[in-house]
């Protein structure tokens, strides 16, 4: 779970004119960029450039993977481009308000490159491609997960406009057979859901320990062996001495050989230290 951050990452990048700038606002300004750039591609028509910023699985698994960054510059002027930006900067301004700088931005990272990682896999057996901003939407469920009781639009509270444009976004992909729009939409949805609930600490990760169990199982078996050695030198050792003692009552003292009576006289003095009274 993150500690959110220090004091420091959750204050403004900068003030301009007494307005808080933050890093939401920064990722709206190069977005914004790359639509006045795109805007004049397609009024002169240099399609020369324009070919190598979309995503394409095709061409990303024979090797350009700058594909899987510069998707999302391609932007087209239009009303749904500017509500994003707007999503952009009310909700994810919130969002590093709560997390802190790197947190929104490790968030904005992954929702960012998630489609290209799935579709690079799906491309294997079908080639997709597309481009455009895809992330703002789920900034938003990230903002109604974080704050589900706000209320927004219309008194309606946060989870619940999350779910209403959820299911009609699905809705809308379903009816267009947009599969590559669906899949995306719930990708960077649950995506979005997930993170929030483990910064927020009501979701772990499993941990496998492989290595350190391996060692555990290994010393554990080390030390099983060593104590049965033991054992088993000191039951070995006890036989002798009663088959030496044995002989002595049998046949006297002098029966026993030299070896004998150094391996008797041995026994007798790791038997006066262990007992010393």
């Amino acid at each position: 779970m993150s500690d959110y951050g220090s004091s420091e990452d959750h204050q403004p990048v900068t003030w301009v004119r007494g307005h808080a700038i933050y890093a939401a606002h920064f990722v709206v300004l190069v977005l914004v960029a790359s639509m006045l750039a795109t805007t004049v591609l397609m009024a002169f028509s240099v399609g020369a450039l324009w070919t190598w910023l979309p995503f394409d699985s095709a061409r990303v698994l024979q090797g350009e993977l700058w594909r899987a960054f510069t998707y999302g510059l391609v932007n087209p002027p239009g009303l749904w481009f500017a509500v994003n930006m707007v999503i952009i900067v009310w909700f994810g301004r919130e969002l590093e308000k709560h997390f802190g700088r790197r947190t929104f931005l490790l968030l904005y990272g992954c929702l960012y490159l998630l489609p290209p990682l799935i579709f690079t896999v799906i491309g294997l057996g079908r080639p997709i491609q597309f481009s455009g901003e895809s992330s703002a939407f789920a900034l938003f469920i990230a903002f109604a997960t974080l704050y589900p009781n706000i209320a927004i639009f219309f008194s309606l509270l946060a989870k619940w406009v999350a779910a209403i444009l959820v299911g009609i976004y699905s809705l809308v992909a379903l009816s267009n057979r947009d599969l590559v729009g669906l899949i995306s939409l719930w990708a960077t949805v649950g995506f979005a859901y997930l993170f929030v609930r483990y910064e927020q600490g009501q979701l772990t990760l499993p941990k496998f320990n492989f290595a350190r169990s391996d060692a555990r199982s290994r010393a554990q078996s080390t030390s099983r062996s060593s104590k049965i050695g033991v054992k088993s030198s000191k039951n070995d050792s006890m036989a002798e001495v009663d088959a030496l003692l044995d002989k002595i009552a049998r046949s006297g003292l002098s029966s026993l050989t030299a070896k004998e009576r150094a391996k008797l006289d041995a026994a007798r003095e790791d038997l006066s230290k262990r007992n010393p009274n």
